[in-house]
């Protein structure tokens, strides 16, 4: 064993413990995106759409997190099933 520290798990720990992290990583992350991202929405019903033009043409890299609030919503999903 190379490790440095050799510390007692239990036994039935294994690599599926990993997908609650998983899960807290995705909610920071959709949660610190959503900020963001709602910071240049526009609710309004004739404006919302030419604010996600904005978005993604306009803002300093909106365009990316905007895929990823999108893609980390899929993520979570995923983690969720296979945590579940």
């Amino acid at each position: 064993n190379g490790a440095l520290v050799d510390l007692p798990a239990p036994s039935n720990i294994s690599i599926w413990w990993n997908f609650g992290s998983l899960l807290g990583l995705c909610l920071a992350t959709q949660i610190l995106t959503g900020l963001f991202l709602a910071m240049h929405y526009t609710s309004d019903i004739s404006t919302a759409f030419s604010s996600v033009c904005h978005i993604c043409r306009d803002v300093s890299y909106g365009w990316l997190i905007r895929n990823i609030h999108a893609n980390g919503a899929s993520f979570f999903f995923i983690c969720i099933y296979m945590h579940i």
